[in-house]
């Protein structure tokens, strides 16, 4: 078997691993969302999606960016199989995330009235922040454990831990949400956190990592590198939550809570959904690119596959939900949220440039180069936001969608331009092609929605839906046998499962 044919497999294996699992993830989230909606409204949404932003802003600050840069240490650290080759850096990447989490909450506490305030115009979440603070400790707590089993590659135990944590989430939210209404955001959010905590120690444990006593000299001089590349990488952090916050607090003034809420629900299609493949294939990807950072050569071909086969993956997801759209939104939410139908339509064309983007932006994270990505984070993140409120001032929620896109489209060019001068990284023909053919599938898909004949524009736009799937089978089946890796993957599932 050639390395490409083998690199391919590797892909679209770990991608099956993961994906299989968070299918189920997706569903019990589908079903939550659904009952939240229902019961609570957009204004209870656009709580929720308030208060989340407040604890991810936070977390973002104080978390240090210690996350990010363990799953590289242990990837680096990594030798042979050797499991007892991380466990001095998994020991101190433990004790370091136990403090950042103190710190969160402390945080929280002491400015809550003042957020509060900031947020929401008053301070009725005062004492729901202050309450909420205990979550950060929760998720730092859990991002320990999840970080080792993503560094050693363990995604079986990672999807499992990730699935039975939203299933049990699931369970204790509907009631409560059905009895308290809004009342029940705060129970639900801490009940959801300690799930997450409980599974991530359960499955953490299963890899057996042998315990290392670390001296406090140990801790600092160890510490010193993994928080200081997680300080620069903190800024990048913070700034998308910082976008993505001020451009909720922008609409709510311009607007009002509900439209915060139709805006959380379309882009909670864009990337929880859809966005999510990125998240699935990245799981693997971040890794395996960050034990290879030191060969360029080997960089680029990694991210030339990886490119390659998220192109392919994302463009009949695209194309089923510009096709599908008005159903998927009265299925996850209500018949009251089709007003976010045009923003999602111009947003989910941006998710095919962020398929190729993504893949280039993780070897900055994976070569430790903090100082280029903050850079680049700060110019992204303002120029995120600035377009967020010039499409929401002229345009409306549709103006998002369009901002997405325009931001998309500049984000992977630059990604091209700064990965070509610093590490000599270019994509080949087959990616070009296969991008371009992808595209002309989406804007087809999407000048459809303007037929005005329905049964002509459900024809058509089932017809490129069946097309492009084709399309993606059709190319997987040039690199791999298709049959033969789909059987072994199906046997690989079963016996980890």
């Amino acid at each position: 078997m050639s390395d490409n044919k083998a690199s391919y497999r590797q892909i679209l294996k770990s991608t099956s691993i993961f994906g299989s699992v968070q299918f189920l993830t997706i569903l019990f989230s589908v079903i939550r969302t659904k009952f939240i909606a229902v019961f609570i409204g957009a204004e209870g949404m656009g709580i929720i999606a308030m208060l989340n932003s407040i604890l991810n802003l936070i977390n973002s600050i104080t978390g240090l960016g210690v996350e990010t840069t363990a799953i590289k240490s242990i990837s680096e650290n990594y030798k042979g199989d050797d499991i007892r080759s991380v466990s001095k850096i998994a020991s101190i990447i433990k004790q370091i995330m136990f403090f950042t989490g103190v710190l969160g909450a402390v945080v929280t506490i002491i400015f809550s009235k003042w957020i509060s305030i900031f947020s929401f115009g008053n301070d009725s979440q005062y004492g729901s922040l202050i309450i909420l603070s205990v979550t950060l400790i929760f998720k730092q707590l859990t991002s320990s454990q999840l970080v080792i089993l993503q560094g050693l590659r363990k995604l079986n135990f990672l999807a499992k831990a990730n699935l039975y944590a939203n299933l049990f989430g699931l369970l204790f939210s509907i009631p409560l949400y059905y009895y308290f209404k809004i009342d029940a955001i705060v129970p639900t959010i801490i009940l959801s956190s300690f799930a997450a905590l409980i599974f991530s120690f359960y499955y953490a444990s299963k890899v057996n990592l042998p315990k290392k006593d670390i001296s406090k000299q140990e801790l600092l001089n160890e510490g010193k590198s993994i928080v200081k590349l997680g300080i620069m990488l903190t800024v990048s952090s913070l700034l998308t939550f910082l976008s993505a916050y001020l451009t909720q607090i922008y609409i709510s003034n311009a607007g009002n809570t509900e439209q915060v809420g139709l805006y959380s629900a379309g882009f909670t299609l864009l990337n929880s959904y859809v966005g999510l493949i990125f998240t699935v294939m990245s799981t693997d990807y971040y890794p395996r690119l960050a034990a290879i950072n030191n060969d360029n050569d080997k960089v680029r071909i990694s991210v030339l596959q990886q490119s390659y086969i998220s192109i392919l993956i994302i463009t009949p997801i695209i194309v089923l939900f510009l096709t599908f759209i008005p159903i998927i939104i009265r299925v996850l939410y209500t018949s009251k949220f089709m007003e976010v139908i045009p923003m999602v339509c111009f947003g989910i064309i941006g998710m095919l440039f962020k398929a190729a983007s993504f893949s280039m932006g993780y070897i900055l994270i994976a070569k430790g180069d903090s100082k280029i990505f903050t850079k680049t984070a700060i110019v992204f993140n303002t120029l995120s936001f600035l377009l967020n409120i010039a499409g929401y001032y002229f345009y409306g929620l549709e103006g998002l969608g369009i901002s997405f896109l325009f931001y998309s489209i500049i984000h992977f060019f630059a990604m091209k331009i700064i990965t070509k001068k610093r590490y000599n990284f270019y994509f080949n023909r087959k990616v070009y092609v296969t991008f371009s053919i992808s595209f002309l599938f989406c804007i087809m898909s999407f000048s459809c929605r303007y037929i005005e004949l329905q049964v002509l524009r459900s024809i058509v736009m089932g017809m490129l839906s069946i097309l492009s799937f084709v399309y993606f089978l059709y190319e997987i089946n040039r690199q791999i046998n298709l049959k033969d890796s789909l059987i072994s993957a199906f046997r690989n599932n079963k016996k980890e499962l």
